[in-house]
């Protein structure tokens, strides 16, 4: 189909690949329950785009020139490492922030608290996350082209037809992530220390996941 094999297995694999937790798909989820749905879509949104501009770079030969400068990847690597881990630490302090102003019980913490939060700009950070995740740079880069002909004429829509597939798939999962995080944040209103600790953890495992990707 428009120069396009194993379709598929491209499905069935995107499908399985985009299931494994991931740091983007946290953080959409770890927005969505802080600050609500319209907050988690612009998350989403930050990885739609960030996805669209790696799948049309992997389409103009990033592939190649990763082969040609392993240098430039490892660079591209840090600074993912350092940028995810700056998220983590952000989202365990303002956890930190909000478990003392619970505990206080004191008003005027709890407001600095959530005035960081709506500070927070999802769409531009999950977007950054996104280009400078480098296992998202690995499969766009090593796992289209398998499923792309390499003797059809136009190939420019063998990764149209791609794309639509794994933003299909994307969004959808993504959207029930959010809808998720929707529910958790009506809860999490109620009961900030509860809040708090979802913030706490959803940071410890992006540290690891920025560990993973250090040593990976």
């Amino acid at each position: 189909m428009l120069g396009t094999v194993d379709l598929w297995t491209y499905l069935v694999a995107t499908v399985l690949i985009i299931l494994l937790p991931g740091p983007n798909s946290l953080y959409v989820l770890s927005v969505a329950s802080r600050r609500g749905r319209r907050a988690g879509f612009a998350a989403a949104a930050g990885v739609f785009c960030g996805d669209s501009v790696l799948m049309v770079a992997s389409a103009a030969g990033l592939a190649s020139m990763f082969a040609a400068s392993p240098v430039l990847y490892n660079l591209i690597r840090w600074a993912g490492v350092v940028y995810l881990g700056w998220l983590a630490l952000g989202l365990v302090r303002a956890g930190w922030k909000s478990w003392r102003a619970a505990r206080r019980g004191d008003p005027i913490m709890t407001a600095q608290a959530e005035q960081g939060e709506r500070g927070e700009r999802p769409f531009v950070r999950a977007l950054i996350a996104s280009l400078l995740n480098p296992k998202a740079i690995l499969f766009f880069v090593a796992f289209f082209v398998q499923f792309v002909d390499p003797t059809y004429a136009w190939p420019v829509l063998s990764y149209a037809v791609l794309f639509v597939i794994l933003q299909v798939c994307s969004i959808t999962y993504l959207t029930t992530l959010i809808i998720t995080g929707d529910r958790l944040a009506q809860t999490f209103r109620e009961r900030r220390r509860l809040s708090a600790v979802g913030n706490g953890l959803v940071g410890a495992v992006m540290i690891a996941f920025a560990a993973k990707l250090a040593t990976g």
